[in-house]
């Protein structure tokens, strides 16, 4: 399988070639992987917000403790979540008829299930649900990017308010849970050539049949 391949090939890159450019019409690729990530109960509690701003991305270094993807990066992926709310699942819904014609008596114990769901949850429990789906769009951003043979490096080591703050996250409702720089490798990266360190796959899958 090429997919294989290509996540041999994947690393976590520490130094990016601030000369290497990603396309428009690659950054449009990946915001549609990101947006047709699966979801639990198809809800998206996550955002995508796409820096190639050089200013915003220099100041994204001290409140990433130093670290020089952010800046070197032709792009940074900021994964940010968004509370659900009953407002937020009655626009689902919205989303749901006009896309499938479904009619409303029908989606009716469903949008019920979900509303009691969310109204019971404490704030961080709603913040914890939707980190999980932003990992699962972090992963499968990951994967997409390896086939388009684009680097990147997943980071959770940043200040999320103050990232929040930089980029006016806040205004939207959002709180940012992950930044992936993404661009190409740079020639002198020691991590590039590393061999990968995995357990045995026998170690880390098992059948039942």
């Amino acid at each position: 399988m090429k997919s294989i391949e290509n996540l041999e090939w994947r690393y976590a890159t520490k130094k990016f070639d601030p000369s290497k450019n990603i396309t428009q019409e690659q950054l449009q690729d990946i915001a549609s992987v990101f947006n047709l990530t699966a979801t639990s109960y198809g809800l998206q509690p996550s955002r995508l917000t796409i820096v190639q701003n050089k200013i915003l991305q220099e100041k994204l270094v001290p409140i990433s403790y130093g670290q020089r993807q952010v800046l070197d990066a032709p792009a940074v992926l900021v994964i940010s979540t968004i509370k659900v709310d009953l407002a937020y699942i009655n626009n689902y819904f919205d989303r749901v008829v006009a896309a499938r014609q479904t009619p409303s008596e029908i989606l009716a114990p469903f949008r019920k299930q979900l509303e009691d769901k969310f109204e019971a949850m404490s704030e961080d429990e709603n913040l914890a649900w939707a980190r999980n789906q932003a990992y699962i769009a972090l992963g499968n951003l990951m994967t997409v990017l390896a086939d388009m043979r684009i680097d990147s490096c997943p980071m959770e080591g940043f200040i999320p308010q103050k990232v929040d703050e930089l980029l006016e996250l806040n205004d939207q409702g959002l709180k940012s849970v992950l930044l992936l720089p993404i661009g190409h490798r740079a020639s002198d990266d020691m991590f590039a050539d590393m061999a990968k360190v995995r357990l045995n796959l026998d170690d880390a899958v098992s059948y039942i049949i």
